[in-house]
């Protein structure tokens, strides 16, 4: 039987879809198979799958398959990377390599002479194959194979700028064999794009160079040959040079910035580098414009706190702050909100440092501190530009703080950020900062405090019926009739049991008694017990709905959210929050 008759009888399409997709492979030459999945008929999972019982050749997930160290050392990691091969198993002698292509017999018969004994291919999907590869010989583990294979030359990508320089939104994804460690960061870049990361950490040890990747919030070390370690030097000053920083200053931490495209998505890079004890380390935070934009909608607000929030970012003058760690999502919700305001009707700047979205419609300046443009003398210049509205990225220390509350006594609507656990401490900070109460008291309309939780896998999502969860379930709410989700695990969220992650508020706006509170100095325990008494809900709570409606674990609600200091009823989590959300 073949391909196509297998595709039709399992059901993934019909004779019609048969019929087209086999007149389009006669002229583009290129097998039924692949024809299918390129006209997106099919998926390649599925031509495999029929490959695998037109051949006979079994078809493998390697997400099941750990390798014996010994197999990974009889194919080379060059040979591997190239041929996008990977070895599962040696039976009697036999091994087994699992490939997409099991028909390149040239490639099987190199194999072959290459280990000195019979080589049978497996089929595997080429997800599975990279996935492995990257897992078990490590990121870029071909390129420092390259390097080992020099022999001892010198490495130096330094011989001439024109050469190591990356320019400013060159594509990554096309292959660059000028240098070979250029290869190297390239891939590690790529790798850490392709993973959703948001940070790299190039660490540097006594015997080893560590990476990890800041995935989901949550750092994830990677594997990379041991070698590489002997390269680290050379890798750091590559990436200062994509920083444009001084490669000879090894003494002193340095930040710069590296815009990258990556098969047409813009990248900005933001790059720290730090002597250490056993030479720099360097941490690349990642900005990708395409997803970095949310919608209003999609920020993860229930109906009431998104409600409430539209209100206040609808007013016509006053402050509004979002507090929260650094990652938390500050930036994103602000431009949200931003996008939801904006009209033409509007006048609106932004004072930011750096730029991470490009809104259209929106006058946006860049903080530059080395010439004395910082946000405080960023935000006294924009207001003689006759705005309505300005963000400015951070309220950092009186000067800034004192501007902003100027600008919304005089009408403008200023929208801000600030470094507090929770939403009413703010309004303690900017006392603390030496701002008058009256002036904290009479300016500010809302503040929201937020975090980000990690979403349960939609692939391997399945009931959490563990005794532990049960009993904290009981111990959290007194109750333990809620179902638990959790994630099991599988390859599309590399066994984390989490894939992406939304934002959980507590939103607190304004009213006269918290306005006479600050006036009388009040600390953050009493604001918070008053606006938690007047339906405020906490970031637990907002948490446990989360929990509750089957979003997110009870493991990252503790993950993030501290204990509450005040609840209701005695309960940190009260099941029965109802549309509170703000006093």
């Amino acid at each position: 039987m073949n391909l196509g008759e297998i595709l039709v009888r399992k059901g993934y399409l019909n004779e019609q879809e048969l019929e087209e997709a086999l007149q389009n492979q006669r002229v583009s030459q290129e097998r039924v198979g692949a024809a299918l999945v390129r006209l997106g008929l099919i998926t390649e999972e599925q031509a495999l799958e029929a490959l695998s019982e037109q051949l006979a050749i079994p078809y493998v997930q390697l997400s099941d398959i750990t390798p014996e160290p010994h197999l990974l050392e009889m194919l080379p990691s060059r040979v591997v990377f190239r041929n996008q091969i990977f070895p599962v198993d040696l039976v009697d002698g036999r091994l087994l390599v699992a490939t997409t292509d099991p028909l390149n017999i040239r490639l099987f018969d190199e194999l072959r002479t290459l280990v000195g004994r019979e080589v049978e291919p497996v089929i595997a999907s080429s997800r599975d194959i990279r996935t492995a590869i990257s897992t078990y010989y490590g990121v870029g583990a071909d390129t420092v194979d390259t390097l080992m294979r020099e022999n001892g030359k010198k490495v130096d990508l330094l011989t001439t700028t024109e050469e190591a320089l990356l320019s400013a939104g060159e594509d990554l994804s096309e292959p660059d064999e000028r240098a070979t460690l250029i290869r190297f960061v390239n891939q590690i870049l790529i790798e850490a794009l392709g993973l959703r990361a948001t940070d790299v950490h190039i660490e540097p040890f006594e015997k080893e160079l560590q990476v990890r990747y800041r995935v989901d919030g949550v750092l994830e070390e990677v594997n990379v040959p041991p070698e590489v370690k002997r390269f680290q030097n050379a890798i750091v000053s590559r990436i200062k040079i994509m920083a444009g920083l001084d490669i000879a200053e090894k003494r002193l931490p340095q930040d710069g910035r590296i815009r990258l495209n990556l098969g047409g998505r813009e990248i900005d890079v933001r790059v720290s580098v730090i002597p250490m004890l056993y030479g720099e380390g360097v941490v690349l935070r990642l900005l990708d414009k395409a997803s970095l934009f949310f919608s209003l909608e999609q920020l993860g607000m229930d109906e009431h706190t998104l409600a409430m929030f539209r209100g206040l970012i609808s007013r016509p003058h006053g402050i509004f702050l979002v507090t929260g760690p650094t990652g938390s999502g500050k930036t994103t919700t602000l431009y949200a909100a931003l996008e939801k305001v904006r009209s033409p009707g509007l006048k609106i700047i932004t004072i930011e440092d750096p730029i991470e979205y490009q809104l259209d419609g929106v006058n946006q300046i860049q903080v530059h501190t080395s010439i004395g443009l910082n946000f405080a003398e960023g935000f006294r210049r924009v207001l003689r530009h006759d705005p309505d509205i300005v963000m400015v990225g951070e309220i950092r220390d009186r000067d800034t703080a004192e501007i902003a509350i100027q600008a919304a006594m005089t009408g403008h609507l200023v929208f801000s950020t600030l470094h507090t656990n929770d939403a009413v401490s703010s309004l303690t900070r900017l006392v603390h900062m030496g701002v008058e109460p009256y002036l904290v008291a009479s300016s500010v309309e809302g503040v929201m405090a937020q975090r980000l939780v990690r979403v349960i896998c939609p692939q391997c999502r399945e009931e959490d019926r563990s005794a532990e969860h049960v009993a904290e379930l009981e111990a959290l709410t007194n109750r333990s009739d809620t179902k638990l989700w959790h994630g099991a695990g599988c390859q599309h969220c590399r066994n984390t049991g989490y894939y992406g992650r939304q934002g959980i508020f507590e939103l607190v706006a304004i009213d006269d008694k918290i306005r006479d509170m600050v006036l009388e100095r009040a600390g953050s325990y009493q604001l918070k017990q008053y606006a938690t008494e007047h339906g405020a809900r906490s970031l637990r709570q907002a948490a446990w709905l989360k929990v509750a409606a089957g979003v997110t674990t009870l493991a990252e609600l503790y993950r993030v959210t501290k204990e509450d200091t005040v609840s209701t009823n005695g309960l940190p989590i009260v099941p029965e929050v109802a549309g509170g959300g703000g006093s």
